[in-house]
C-alpha cells in the first residue's frame, strides 16, 4: 500500500432482499486527519448488531484518521410500517411529566416525542432473525466496498501530497549542497577571516603568545565547521526519499525527519559566519516548514 492521505470521501449503496427485512441501504464515509485512528459510526435503530463488526472492518483497512461512517436504511414491505415502542414511549412521557412539574414547561409536541430514539421502531422487531442476519451481511459487504473506495481516494490524494513533499526534499538537498560548496567554508577563506579579525589584536601586542593564539583560532574553526550537519542533512534526505517511495504508513516517521531537518537548519544558522550560508539555512527552514505542514495529512 502506497502512501495515503488521511482525507477522503466514499460511499456505496445497495438493496437487501430479505423476506421480512428488505430495504435499501446507503453508506457514507468521510475521513480527515488525526493523530491516531478515530472511528465514529452513525447507525439507524435496529443495527446495533452491526456496530462491532463495522468498527473491526474499518480498523483493519486504516491506521490513522478521523473516519465518520454513516448508514441510512429505508425498509420495504411489511417491515417498513412504523411501530410505536410502548415501553419506551411510557418511559419518555413519565420523564416529560416529571420535568413539567419541576420547571413548569409547556408539553412537547407529539412529533418531538416520536423523534426520540427508541420511541419509534421501523418494524425490525417483526423480522425473522435469519432475514436480519442476511440484511446485516449485505450491509457489511457494502461497508467493505465503501472502505475500498475510501482507500483509493486517500491513496490518490496521498500520491499528490507525496509528489509535493518530494519537491520540498529536492529543495532541501539543493540548499544543503549550496551550503556544502559555499566558498566561505574553504580553509583559505577561514584563514583569511581569522587573520583579518586578529590583525588589530596582533598590532603592537607582543605579549600575546602566537602559539596559544593559533590554538584558540583552530578551536573556533572547529566549532564553526558544518561538516556533521551537512552529512546528517544528506542522510535525512535519503531517508525521506526512501519513505516516500516505500509502502505502508510513513507519516509519523516523516514527521520525525522534519524535526531532524529543522534541528540541522537551526545549527547551521547559529554556526554560520557567512551571509550566504545563513541565507541558505533560513531558506531551508522555510522549505522544512512547508514539508511539515503537508505531511500532517499523511497516514
Amino acid at each position: 500500500m502506497a502512501i495515503q492521505s488521511m482525507t477522503g470521501f466514499a460511499g456505496s449503496e445497495g438493496h437487501a432482499n430479505c423476506a421480512t427485512a428488505s430495504g435499501r441501504w446507503v453508506w457514507e464515509l468521510r475521513s480527515v486527519n488525526a493523530k491516531g485512528l478515530d472511528v465514529r459510526l452513525r447507525l439507524p435503530p435496529g443495527f446495533d448488531a452491526v456496530e462491532t463488526e463495522a468498527r473491526k472492518r474499518i480498523s483493519a483497512g486504516f491506521s490513522r484518521g478521523n473516519i465518520q461512517a454513516s448508514l441510512q436504511f429505508e425498509p420495504e414491505g411489511a417491515g417498513a410500517v412504523p411501530v410505536v415502542n410502548e415501553d419506551a414511549l411510557n418511559a419518555v412521557l413519565a420523564a416529560v411529566s416529571g420535568l413539567q412539574k419541576r420547571i413548569g414547561s409547556p408539553p412537547p409536541a407529539a412529533e418531538a416525542i416520536l423523534a426520540i430514539r427508541g420511541v419509534m421502531d421501523s418494524g425490525e422487531a417483526s423480522a425473522e432473525p435469519e432475514d436480519l442476519a442476511r440484511r446485516d451481511k449485505a450491509v457489511l459487504a457494502g461497508l467493505e466496498e465503501a472502505c475500498s473506495q475510501l482507500a483509493q481516494a486517500r491513496a490518490a490524494e496521498g500520491k499528490a501530497v507525496a509528489s509535493a513533499l518530494a519537491v520540498h526534499v529536492d529543495g532541501i538537498e539543493a540548499l544543503t549542497k549550496q551550503v556544502e560548496t559555499d566558498p566561505s567554508r574553504s580553509p583559505e577563506a577561514i584563514r583569511a577571516r581569522l587573520e583579518k579579525a586578529l590583525a588589530p589584536l596582533m598590532d603592537g601586542a607582543s605579549a600575546i603568545d602566537p602559539q596559544r593564539l593559533h590554538q584558540e583560532a583552530a578551536l573556533l574553526a572547529v566549532k564553526a565547521d558544518l561538516s556533521e550537519e551537512i552529512d546528517r542533512l544528506h542522510a535525512h534526505v535519503a531517508a525521506a526519499r526512501q519513505l516516500l517511495a516505500g509502502e505502508g504508513p510513513a507519516g509519523r516517521r516523516l514527521d520525525f525527519l522534519s524535526q531532524e531537518f529543522n534541528r540541522e537548519c537551526n545549527t547551521i544558522c547559529s554556526k554560520s559566519n557567512a551571509s550566504a550560508v545563513t541565507s541558505a539555512g533560513l531558506e531551508m527552514k522555510v522549505l522544512v516548514d512547508r514539508f511539515r505542514e503537508q505531511l500532517q495529512n499523511i497516514e
